[in-house]
């Protein structure tokens, strides 16, 4: 559908075929408000996504609120990503991590395609941990996600992952973290300025949590566990960088996106 249709299908609750078989129809008074409300907010460059307080990812339902990222048919990739590997293992042995979760999406796409798998997510906002919650017992899978509030692994209870012999559990982390550098915010095009800054901002060359995130997931991650990213443009080389240096990882895969651009990066530990 293009956007107009999705629009006035999502504002009307009908498909897109009613829209066409009925174009004489005369709405009534609370429906026009709610037309013309929303025709204001994107004339002003609100994206559509936020009017209609929804969007669809991986064939699912999500809401989406301004304390959440949009998210991105892109991002799909690295769901299907993480889905690929953690079929290489046995479901048993396959917890996941996911650090930043914003609206869930990842962690409860994660969470409906690989049913045997327990997943962990974290974000540093108590909104969009509210977004998230709802989003798993909108789609079902609530009991199968724990979600945790922590800046990274800042506030992260060790004691939930770690053997007593300081082996860890997770056998994948996988994160969409902000990679927009602080400079290019404000430069993003209308649409973008009013999802969350939080969420966006990747400090000062866009990499500030590839390298933290590199850095601390090896206390995390089981040996030969895996750290899957979805990076921006012209972001391969750095991060390719960070986890050669680190002395933990070896890059495993470098997979790019619909428009050939380098978009996810599959790192595994050593050992």
């Amino acid at each position: 559908m293009n956007e107009t249709e999705l629009l006035f299908t999502g504002l009307l609750d009908c498909d897109r075929t009613f829209l066409y078989l009925n174009k004489g129809l005369v709405l009534d008074k609370d429906k026009l408000h709610l037309v013309s409300s929303a025709l204001k907010k994107r004339v002003k460059g609100e994206p559509i996504q936020y009017i209609l307080g929804k969007t669809e990812f991986m064939g699912l339902e999500f809401k989406v609120t301004p304390d959440v990222l949009i998210p991105r048919p892109e991002t799909e990739i690295l769901v299907e990503t993480v889905i690929k590997y953690a079929n290489r293992l046995p479901a048993i042995a396959c917890p996941i991590l996911e650090l930043g979760t914003g609206s869930g999406c990842i962690a409860v796409s994660l969470a409906k395609y690989l049913p045997e798998s327990q997943i962990t997510a974290t974000d540093v906002s108590k909104k969009a941990l509210l977004v998230a919650r709802y989003n798993a017992k909108l789609n079902k899978v609530a009991k199968k996600i724990k979600f945790l509030k922590s800046d990274l692994f800042k506030d992260f209870p060790i004691c939930d992952t770690c053997l007593p012999a300081g082996k860890v559990r997770y056998a994948i982390c996988v994160s969409n973290p902000p990679y927009i550098a602080s400079s290019e915010i404000k430069r993003l095009q209308p649409e973008v300025q009013f999802e969350p800054e939080v969420a966006l901002n990747g400090g000062s060359d866009g990499l500030y949590f590839y390298e933290n995130i590199i850095k601390s997931s090896p206390k995390y991650l089981r040996g030969r566990g895996f750290l899957i990213f979805e990076i921006g443009f012209n972001q391969k080389d750095a991060v390719k960088k960070y986890i050669q240096n680190s002395g933990y990882f070896e890059i495993i895969e470098i997979i790019k996106d619909y428009n050939n651009l380098d978009r996810v990066v599959v790192a595994r530990m050593l050992n």
